[in-house]
């Protein structure tokens, strides 16, 4: 039977049935029940994918050769003959200059491609199998790899590991392309030979004939009779075998800019790079929180305890990925608009590798237990966020001065807004970190002033900023109404820095003090509005340009979502829905809402049209709809049925039912909860490969076409 790619999904899907019911009834192989399904995930996620991947590569490779072995057949003067009758506009008038002058050269020795080809592909394939499967899966209870949660917690460790291995597979296919290439190079220069050797007239009319077809449009007479039966546009005698299906919609490229110097855009990657790592990372652990949830005794070890891993999720999402991408984006947004060069490379530089340093530093303290008394979204200890602020201080310091030099008239709105975040950012992390204030329930005071101003002041404010530059740049349309972007930011500054203590209405707190929170909160419908009607409108009148882009629905999300989210959390701060809707799920759903369906949508929208104006490369298009959709469907998974849940959670606590029956009921809608967020991590590994796809050097395919005429007219000057 001849194996190829779709066969050997079959048999790694008959492997993988066969495997997973064989450790549900071996003993010998498993000896706790609760084991089989940590094996099979390992199987699943890890092996299969793995053999996946490598045979998949090893049929490419195959393939390749194959058809190498076959063009080798066909002898070079085939090969120069199909040369010449598909060469195209340009290419043939670079051959008639050619012929016009008087060229002379003997056509080199002609030597085929050796059969190495297919011994190196083996080898390859030899080199890169590992015996996976030589393994002892049997453990003792006791066994700390007996526990299914360490097991879960493997698997997403090495997920970053298989992600390596295929990057090391893609890295052997490129040194494979470059081995071709030095054939294919080689007959370039025959090729070459060949034309200054040519001296048929029937050739030369043949290829004025070919550009005359290439240069035809038609008159719109072709059917009054008066045409000759003649084959003018090259129809019959160039039918390719090779047809292009398009199973998605084509969209339309990234409109090239002017690249910035190379010491930035290199600094903007290496932001954009640590942010994705981060964000696989943090989601990573989230992702097993979720589990968690279904499963609560997966594990039981300290380190890995809800208590301590929530706030590493959380910490390394806003730190690590938001951060980090929201400062990077910044680095090209602020000196485009400023029309003026970045202050300093090797300020970025270091907030970079501090930040990184915060992040990694913090983690393994929190994972200790080390953490700063259990404040939300502050557990980082201060000599921690020490390293954060100093950070924010370079960076408010590098985008100030670059403000600064602009040699604009005016200051663009979208560097206000970034401008203030930082500044804000600052004061906000100083007032939580400073111990002055905080005693007793002064602290509860300050922990809401940080935890909600670290949200609007610092993430949201910041990407509103972005959303400024990004839509109307997008859109190629100036926005809407710049006074209405004024009246967003002022109102912002003064209704969102007073409705922290929102999150602790009915708790032993002033009531001066809920009730300021409460009215700020109302007040936030002003901000919000006038925002959306500010995008919204830029948007009217282009709404068809969304179809045919890939950035545009990422910020058209981040947009509606920032109303719904917004008006949401007004609705939240009044007494009686803070009664139902505090201390349940529905505050982790709209948390995500907020969190992700603006400042990651709208960061992921600003990574597709940077990166692609950095390095000039384009992601692939279907992956990029596939990381769109997975995110965007497993977001409504993950927040509709949790606040569904939640909200019936809070009516059964106001009736005065067991507590532990609302853990029951709330069952169904965590399992809703881990698929969504499946979903959502899934959409992150695609998001990560569509990263590395636009910021990778692949070896190119060597035309040797174009190569043989490049050959030539270096000969000639």
């Amino acid at each position: 039977m001849k194996l190829n790619f779709k066969s050997l999904l079959t048999l790694f899907t008959t492997l993988m049935a066969t495997t997973f019911m064989y450790s549900q009834s071996a003993n010998n192989i498993i000896s706790d029940d609760s084991n089989s399904l940590g094996v099979w995930l390992l199987f699943t996620v890890i092996i299969f994918p793995f053999l996946l991947v490598i045979g998949g590569l090893y049929f490419k490779f195959k393939e390749q050769v194959e058809e190498n072995k076959q063009w080798d057949k066909l002898g070079n003067e085939n090969h120069f003959s199909d040369y010449l009758k598909n060469l195209d506009k340009n290419q043939i008038q670079q051959f008639m200059k050619l012929k016009s002058k008087k060229c002379c050269g003997d056509c080199s020795n002609k030597k085929s491609c050796s059969s190495y080809k297919k011994t190196v592909l083996l080898l390859a394939f030899a080199l890169s199998s590992t015996s996976i499967f030589a393994q002892n899966f049997k453990a003792e209870k006791d066994n700390l790899f007996s526990q299914p949660g360490i097991i879960i917690v493997i698997i997403l460790t090495l997920l970053p590991v298989l992600l390596g291995t295929i990057f090391a597979l893609v890295k052997s296919n490129n040194a494979l392309k470059s081995y071709f290439n030095k054939s294919k190079t080689e007959e370039a220069k025959q090729f070459a030979n060949h034309i200054q050797a040519i001296s048929d007239d029937d050739l030369v009319k043949a290829l004025e004939k070919r550009e005359a077809a290439l240069a035809f449009n038609l008159n719109h007479n072709e059917l009054s009779g008066y045409e000759l039966p003649e084959d003018k546009i090259g129809i019959l005698q160039n039918i390719s075998d090779k047809h292009e299906t398009h199973f998605t919609a084509l969209k339309k490229k990234a409109v090239q800019k002017p690249n910035l110097e190379p010491n930035v855009s290199k600094l903007i990657l290496w932001y954009f790079g640590c942010a994705v790592f981060w964000l696989v990372v943090g989601t990573g652990i989230g992702e097993y929180l979720g589990i968690k949830f279904l499963a609560p005794d997966v594990d039981h070890t300290s380190w890995l305890s809800f208590g301590r891993l929530r706030p590493v999720h959380t910490n390394i999402v806003f730190w690590g990925w938001a951060s980090l991408a929201m400062i990077g984006l910044g680095y090209y947004v602020v000196p485009i608009v400023s029309n003026t060069k970045i202050h300093s490379v090797k300020w970025g530089w270091i907030a970079l590798v501090l930040t990184n340093l915060m992040v990694v530093l913090g983690s393994l303290c929190l994972m200790s237990g080390i953490n700063n008394g259990g404040g939300e979204f502050r557990e980082y200890i201060w000599p921690v966020m020490a390293l954060f602020a100093v950070a924010l201080i370079l960076t408010l310091s590098n985008f100030i001065m670059t403000v600064a030099n602009r040699t604009t008239k005016e200051i663009y709105i979208a560097n206000w807004y970034i401008v203030s975040a930082l500044i804000f950012t600052i004061i906000v992390a100083l007032t939580a970190y400073l111990p002055f204030w905080q005693d007793g329930v002064s602290e509860t005071i300050v922990q809401g002033y940080f935890m909600h101003s670290g949200v609007g002041m610092w993430f949201t404010l910041y990407t509103l900023g972005l959303l400024y530059y990004f839509v109307p740049q997008q859109i190629n349309k100036p926005i809407y109404a710049y006074s209405l972007g004024i009246l967003a930011f002022w109102t912002q500054i003064i209704f969102y820095t007073i409705i922290g203590t929102h999150h602790f209405v009915f708790a032993p707190l002033p009531w001066w003090l809920q009730t300021v929170a409460i009215v700020g909160s109302a007040g936030m419908i002003i901000p919000v509005v006038a925002a959306t009607i500010n995008f919204t409108m830029t948007f009217k009148g282009q709404w068809h340009k969304v179809t045919t882009s890939y950035t545009l629905p990422f910020f058209l999300v981040a947009v509606v979502y920032y109303f719904i989210v917004s008006l949401q959390g007004t609705a939240e701060a009044f007494k009686f829905t803070n009664l139902i809707w505090h201390f349940t799920d529905f505050t982790v759903a709209h948390a995500h809402l907020g969190f992700y369906g603006i400042i990651t949508f709208a960061l992921w929208g600003g990574f597709y049209v940077v990166i692609p104006r950095l390095t000039g490369k384009e992601p692939p298009q279907h992956l990029v709809g596939a990381h769109f959709w997975l995110a965007f469907i497993g977001l409504l998974f993950y927040a509709i049925p949790l606040s569904i849940g939640a909200t019936l959670r809070g009516l059964m606590w106001m009736d005065g039912k067991p507590f532990i029956d609302s853990v029951v009921m709330m069952f169904d809608y965590w399992l809703w909860r881990a698929i969504g967020g499946s979903l959502m991590f899934i959409s992150h590994l695609v998001f990560a490969y569509n990263f590395y796809k636009m910021t990778v050097k692949e070896v190119a395919e060597v035309d040797v076409k174009e190569e043989a005429f490049r050959i030539l007219e270096n000969q000639t000057t």
